[in-house]
């Protein structure tokens, strides 16, 4: 019975993913010929992705790309590997310039939340007012269930410039490498590039040990962390992505 239901959430979850899926697809089509701002970080950016791929020895370009983000330590990871069967390498780690909130889930319109959780780009924002900005799903299936039904909020983005209201800020050369990656995966079919929100980075002693303080006497934001921290720990081990579902409670079950 566990398996049936957890297959029928993956249906949903696909469900749920078409509206977005075709949303981000027309905005990327017409990336690099509706902003000047795009056309530029291409040009610009490109080549320095490139030389930077040769000196880490990593294949240009990338086949597929992963994104992880940690609110206390202030760090943005990008991932990137060839093709499926091979394991995900660090390229890079960028800081967050600015963000807001605290530890746990955003439940609310305008609790200035950053998500936790699993999430995917659906949106390529050239026009952005903090420089170019990849657009994060949220609310997704787990938000809907568990989030303020009549104002869950929206419009979380990872983007440029130094303000953040629930966003994930990395100022705005960062945003530009991270764009043209995210450009380059999409023309070699990643229809869907992951982005996992952290409230710390599990395998540091000093933010963990915050975790634990911070959440001590919160039952249910302590499991919410517990569930998050199986999905770190599986890639830290495999690197690769684990199998993420959602059950009626809005609950993620990582396999």
């Amino acid at each position: 019975m566990k398996r049936i239901f957890l297959h029928l959430y993956i249906i949903l979850l696909a469900l749920l993913a078409t509206a977005p899926a075709v949303n981000a697809q027309n905005s990327y089509a017409s990336l690099k010929v509706t902003s000047t701002k795009a056309t530029g970080a291409f040009s610009k950016v490109e080549d320095s992705l490139r030389k930077q791929f040769e000196a880490k020895k990593i294949n240009w370009p990338p086949q597929q790309l992963y994104v992880r983000s940690f609110k206390y330590d202030r760090q943005v990871e990008v991932w990137v590997k060839g093709k499926t069967e091979e394991p995900f390498k660090l390229f890079k780690t960028y800081r967050m310039c600015m963000q807001s909130g605290t530890l746990g889930p955003k439940r609310m319109e305008g609790d200035y939340q950053m998500p936790e959780g699993f999430y995917y780009i659906n949106e390529f924002k050239p026009y952005s007012n903090f420089h170019l900005a990849l657009g994060v799903n949220y609310p997704n299936a787990s938000d809907k269930l568990l989030s303020d039904a009549r104002r869950p909020g929206g419009e979380i983005y990872i983007h440029g410039g130094c303000v953040s209201t629930g966003c994930i800020a990395i100022s705005d050369q960062p945003i530009e490498e991270l764009y043209v990656l995210g450009n380059n995966v999409k023309e070699q079919g990643q229809d869907f590039i992951p982005v996992h929100i952290f409230p710390v980075k599990y395998n540091v002693k000093k933010s963990f040990e915050y975790l634990a303080q911070a959440t001590k006497e919160n039952q249910q934001l302590q499991k919410f962390a517990i569930t998050l921290k199986a999905a770190f720990d599986q890639f830290e081990e495999k690197k690769q992505l684990p199998l993420i579902l959602v059950n009626k409670k809005g609950e993620y079950i990582v396999e």
